[in-house]
């Protein structure tokens, strides 16, 4: 049985938290499937293309990665991709209590699929894609938060 994890998120934009972490998944799993999502809740401030273009161009040096964009149940989204573990990112133990309130909801929903969770090497736990864009909003330097290609669009969006 091959083991593909759905790594979800807005990744609004993508971090070098949320890289770090798909490196270190690509040596666990299989294949690892970033699902970049539409989440109507949130107003990001990339497109979806946009995200799904930021995240394939910082992830294409790793080889069993794929990107791709959903508007759906994201249990419903692994199930179609064959996958059978959903890995969320943990930086602080304030996300604790709502991933595992996710997991619990998810497991209930689906038991033929686990949650598994990493954390982030201790140098990113405290970079998140927010942060990045408010630094960013008020001219902050943010090269040291995501990669090159963000930056750049971030410039662009200016």
């Amino acid at each position: 049985m091959k083991n593909i994890a759905v790594y979800a998120g807005t990744f609004d934009p993508i971090t070098f938290g949320h890289v770090d972490l798909l490196e270190r998944a690509t040596r666990i799993f299989d294949k690892v499937i970033v699902a970049v999502a539409v989440n109507k809740n949130k107003k990001p401030l990339f497109t979806l293309e946009e995200r799904v273009t930021l995240a394939k161009t910082a992830l294409a040096n790793l080889k069993n990665i794929e990107v791709q964009g959903f508007d759906s149940l994201l249990l419903d989204f692994a199930k179609q991709h064959q996958a059978n573990i959903i890995l969320r990112g943990l930086r602080a133990v304030a996300d604790f209590d709502y991933e595992f309130q996710l997991a619990s909801m998810n497991r209930y929903m689906n038991q033929e699929i686990e949650t598994m969770f990493m954390m982030p090497a201790e140098k990113y736990m405290y970079i998140s894609s927010s942060l990045v864009r408010e630094i960013s909003a008020l001219g902050g330097d943010i090269s040291g938060f995501v990669p090159h290609v963000v930056v750049e669009a971030l410039r662009g969006k200016k």
